[in-house]
């Protein structure tokens, strides 16, 4: 019997002890968490790493987690992010950039949730079209081959 691979998540937060315990935390649930202290740091993690999503501290230090959230959206727009936050409230233009959004007073197993969640909904997004593809005749104006719409 052969089992998946685990989740690989990029835990983004200018705190190590932080990555750390989420290490532990996620590992428990089968998770492999690989740490990012900077926004460079994450982009470069992503360029060498098949990541299922990004758990990105809202509030660090060291990084606006809004512009690291950009970035990574601008470089792999599919990448899911999940954005952990002690704040009740986002701003609309960060809730635009991120996939999920998470309480850090959330159990470990809402967050687990919160996770696969965002990871099903870009798989759901990157799954083939079943339907039956239909050609657009530029020159006629038309979709299909009897003429179907027409665009006048």
């Amino acid at each position: 019997m052969s089992f998946p691979p685990p989740r690989v998540l990029l835990c983004v937060d200018d705190r190590p002890y932080l990555v750390q315990l989420r290490e532990i935390l996620l590992g428990e649930h089968g998770y492999v968490v690989v740490g990012a202290n900077s926004a460079s740091a994450a982009i470069a993690k992503l360029e060498n790493c098949a990541v299922d999503a990004v758990l990105l501290e809202y509030k660090s230090e060291g990084m606006d987690a809004e512009a690291v959230a950009f970035q990574i959206k601008q470089r792999f727009p599919n990448q899911p992010i999940v954005l952990l936050s002690a704040y009740a409230e986002m701003p609309e233009r960060v809730l635009w950039l991120i996939d999920e959004y998470v309480m850090k007073s959330e159990t470990i197993e809402g967050l687990v949730q919160t996770i696969e969640r965002a990871i099903r909904a870009r798989e759901e997004d990157r799954k083939p079209c079943r339907g039956r593809v239909v050609p657009f005749n530029a020159e006629k104006g038309s979709v299909g081959e009897s003429g179907g719409r027409s665009s006048k």
